[in-house]
């Protein structure tokens, strides 16, 4: 017969520092680096409006953010600015698609001196699908007093970003596209001009090369795939 046999250790605690051995041998591990922690706040909403009177646009400000599939982020755009009561000095938005009220929207802060100069950049495939209906309601009702360009592109960045009159750059990224989907969706909101002005650069290229207004009311093509990159990469 075996018997069990119950032997007891003791170990005593060890604090290693790897990046310190003392076993006379170099040694390549070295403790990482803590990368600094950006404060930001996170909110979760069903409803546009009641998230954009809870967001204030202060120097650094980050919201990350979580919505429901009833949110839109159309209407919240022009709630967050209003509410602020910011004055844009050229607002840029890259959407894959938008509906009706979403343009409604747009209407309201270019017609409120909300902001001076928009951009509008949507995707190739939805200006063709919509270029009967809603690509000339977008024309009729944005293109006033040279204000406003729209450039189609097969682009699938959902971006939105503006310049205020006091000097501060915001951007609003992440998957929400301006009208509802019924799924949920989250973006982070933060006042950021690195990252606006990376943004911005090569979001102004796609805008001037396809651009859809101009003085001779000539509407270039959009670029797809490696040709749009190589303009961006530039």
């Amino acid at each position: 017969m075996i018997e069990e046999l119950n032997i007891d250790i003791n170990i005593p605690d060890m604090d290693l520092d790897i990046s310190i051995a003392d076993n006379g041998f170099d040694n390549r591990y070295i403790k990482s680096k803590v990368a600094k922690d950006i404060p930001a706040h996170k909110l979760k909403y069903r409803n546009a409006i009641k998230l954009a009177n809870n967001i204030k646009i202060e120097e650094g400000i980050r919201y990350d953010c979580i919505v429901a599939g009833n949110f839109i982020f159309g209407d919240f755009i022009e709630a967050f600015i209003t509410h602020n009561n910011a004055k844009c000095l050229q607002l840029t938005i890259s959407t894959l698609s938008l509906d009706q009220n979403n343009v409604d929207s747009l209407v309201n802060l270019m017609t409120g001196n909300y902001v001076d100069n928009l951009n509008l950049i949507i995707s190739d495939y939805f200006y063709a699908h919509e270029r009967g209906s809603l690509i000339p309601y977008i024309y009729d009702k944005l293109d006033v007093d040279n204000r406003f360009q729209l450039a189609s592109a097969s682009s699938h960045t959902k971006i939105t970003m503006f310049e205020t009159l006091g000097g501060k750059k915001i951007v609003m990224h992440g998957s929400a596209n301006l009208r509802s989907s019924s799924n949920i969706e989250q973006f982070t909101i933060e006042e950021n001009p690195g990252l606006y002005d990376f943004h911005f650069e090569y979001h102004n290229r796609i805008i001037e090369k396809y651009m859809t207004i101009n003085k001779e009311i000539k509407r270039n093509k959009s670029l797809r795939g490696e040709k749009l990159w190589n303009e961006i990469k530039k």
